[in-house]
């Protein structure tokens, strides 16, 4: 959820409307900094409600680790069992034994237990995929073994044979590991031709940066693009990870939460997918992939947010982002950035009106050194002073709504002093995981002036990302995931802040399509672009599914309508079910005919259709249309998605495979 939780917005919406008209007149009219210096000085005079409130909101959100949540998840796992999915159990099951093991540790397990103790526990990490823990573990278990000297016992017997076996399948699985559920990383660009932008961090040396008063900073081609050709990948400056779709509720089932949402099983930090998960010792919501991750996080933001992650969920995926960017900025490069929009009386935005940036050179004259944004040297770079230079439109935002936001921001940037955190923000605490927060001596209605300062900028971003979050997507199988046939959506993952992506301008037909990889976007032509032309990206796509419907208002259900094409699409689904391959294709090319319409014969949307007919034609062994549509299908998206993504080497193992077929077969179909 981008915003605040609906109770805590309406809590907003009542102090709002309670304001003096004077006040709201002057809160709709001040400046992000006189905002938050009204909200601070004014509005917390009287806090009962909200003192009763938030708390209350925060306990249905509890990410406070407990013994007793090992119940609820040992019963999940059961009931997973009992339906046959072996992988979820499992995973459940091994989640349960590992948090019992380290308490059993951590309460000074005896010592002749504890060799069958680590031997559960590397049976577990095994299970789980970790080999390297898994033996790590053994190899205290051998040592421990061999210390007590008792090696001709039948108890230690049984051990020594147990480790012999779990070795043995140890070795096994380093020998044949299993294939990485996303290895897209640089695999990508190493089959690429790539020419990296001198000005423009991570661009192709094919773009340029444009600024002009009407479209602000843009990106325009600088010699001809072809279709699929590379224009820029980027690492995201800020991601936050989304989510379940719904906070857990104290009078359900359970008091704890077993759904298994993404916040489950990807990793927090780098949104890698997880197959086994690396805990975070504070607090029972972040996960990571591995320890090397969870030590990055907690040094660069979660030593500041772990405590605070019941209040996140809460307020929402745009305060965290907000957050999470000033404290990945560092606070000296967020105080210097914010005295200077002090002292920036002219429009920051308008290279002809505005004072010069620190960091950038003064009256630097033409090209792109005047443009906002950009160093002293012309260098668009993916950093927070790019991040900073992002337009908060504060002007157009709804002035109740720019009330929500400020108060969110500072009830974060209180519990931040009264928690004794705010030495960790301005990075003046030791990141060691042992050292505790001092509580604040400072009251609770009077933040600190550098307290004063992040609140600002954090409500700089939350503006900011109304029009310049980026949704991470991945693509996620429907269903179980057993059929023939496999359906998968795009689904969002994350939040994120790309500084150099956004220099994009929106359009519902653009000229290239986004594709990620973790938290790296790739940019690509959808078609070509001739030198000089504008280069769009459409932000939402959801959007223009919607714009797509409301041109067909007036036909509701017209045989070309969008309902019309996934009624088929699930029609198509059904007969594949049922083995009824040519039932399957004939509906699932009625779908492919209204998508087209839509959406065009070149678009990402197409490539996903085409993806699906092609494997319900290759189980219906229609041999020589199969190989035709998966001709098709990996042109089109190898444009969108590159040529190394899973739906391409799936479309090539399936050529392969009908390639070796017997000609006669070629005869038939």
């Amino acid at each position: 959820m981008a915003l605040p939780v609906p109770e805590w917005r309406g809590f907003a919406a009542r102090r709002w409307a309670a304001l003096d008209p004077a006040l709201r007149e002057r809160l709709a009219a001040a400046s992000l900094h006189d905002m938050v210096r009204l909200g601070c000085d004014t509005l917390w005079t009287e806090e009962a409600e909200e003192e009763a409130a938030l708390p209350r909101l925060c306990r249905r959100a509890s990410t406070d680790k407990a013994a007793a949540a090992a119940g609820a998840l040992r019963e999940r796992g059961n009931r997973e069992f009992g339906r046959g999915r072996y992988r979820a159990a499992l995973g459940l099951y091994c989640k349960v034994c590992l948090e019992d093991i380290a308490r059993a540790e951590s309460h000074g397990c005896p010592d002749r237990l504890l060799p069958k103790v680590l031997l559960r526990k590397a049976e577990c990490l095994l299970c789980l995929g970790r080999l390297q823990d898994a033996a790590d573990a053994l190899s205290v278990v051998e040592s421990k073994i061999h210390m007590d000297g008792l090696m001709t016992s039948p108890t230690h017997q049984t051990l020594l044979k147990k480790l012999s076996q779990l070795k043995v399948k140890i070795h096994k699985k380093e020998r044949c590991p299993e294939p990485a559920p996303e290895a897209c990383g640089d695999m990508q660009g190493k089959s690429e031709i790539w020419e990296e932008n001198d000005s423009i961090s991570g661009a192709s040396s094919s773009v340029s940066l444009n600024f002009d008063t009407e479209r602000g900073r843009h990106l325009v081609a600088s010699q001809n693009i072809m279709p699929g050709q590379r224009l820029l990948k980027e690492e995201a400056f800020v991601s936050v990870l989304c989510p379940g779709e719904s906070l857990p509720l104290q009078d359900s089932e359970t008091a704890w939460d077993t759904r298994v949402t993404n916040a489950d099983l990807y990793c927090h930090r780098c949104l890698r997918q997880l197959l086994a998960s690396v805990p975070c010792q504070g607090c029972s919501y972040a996960k990571y992939c591995s320890q090397d991750c969870a030590d990055v996080a907690w040094q660069q933001y979660h030593r500041t947010e772990c405590s605070l992650g019941a209040l996140l969920l809460t307020l929402g995926v745009f305060c965290h982002v907000a957050l999470r960017t000033v404290l990945l900025a560092g606070f000296a490069e967020v105080n210097r950035l914010v005295k200077w929009c002090h002292s920036a009386d002219k429009d920051p935005h308008n290279p002809k009106a505005r004072v010069t940036c620190p960091g950038e050179a003064p009256d630097a004259g033409a090209g792109t050194r005047s443009i906002p944004g950009c160093n002293d040297t012309g260098q668009y770079q993916s950093s927070y002073q790019a991040v900073f230079h992002l337009l908060p439109h504060t002007e157009q935002h709804n002035p109740e709504h720019k009330f929500l936001c400020m108060l969110s921001v500072v009830v974060i940037c209180k519990h931040l002093q009264e928690a004794g955190l705010h030495t960790a923000v301005l990075n003046q605490e030791s990141s060691d995981r042992s050292s505790k927060p001092k509580t604040s001596e400072k009251s609770s209605d009077e933040l600190s002036p550098e307290l004063k300062t992040v609140a600002e900028a954090m409500l700089r971003h939350v503006l900011q990302l109304q029009c310049n979050a980026q949704a991470i997507t991945v693509m996620q199988e429907l269903g179980p995931g057993d059929g023939a046939v496999v359906n998968t959506k795009p689904v969002r993952l994350a939040t994120a802040l790309f500084p150099v992506l956004s220099l994009l301008n929106h359009s519902c037909c653009p000229n290239t399509s986004v594709s990620f990889c973790g938290t790296a976007a790739t940019v690509r032509a959808s078609q070509p672009i001739p030198r000089g032309q504008e280069i769009f990206h459409c932000y939402d796509q959801a959007l223009r599914i919607l714009l797509k419907c409301q041109m067909d208002a007036g036909n509701f259900l017209s045989p070309e309508h969008l309902l019309m094409g996934e009624m088929e699409d699930h029609l198509a689904q059904v007969y594949a079910t049922l083995g009824k391959w040519q039932e399957a294709a004939r509906h699932l090319k009625k779908s492919i005919e209204i998508v087209e319409i839509h959406h065009g014969p070149t678009s990402e949307e197409i490539g996903h259709e085409l993806f699906k007919l092609a494997q319900i034609l290759f189980n219906g062994f229609a041999v020589s249309e199969a190989l035709s549509t998966i001709q098709r299908a990996e042109e089109i998206l190898s444009m969108h998605c590159g040529p190394q993504s899973a739906q391409i080497q799936e479309l090539q193992e399936m050529k392969t495979c009908l390639s070796e077929l017997p000609r006669s077969i070629f005869q038939r179909t």
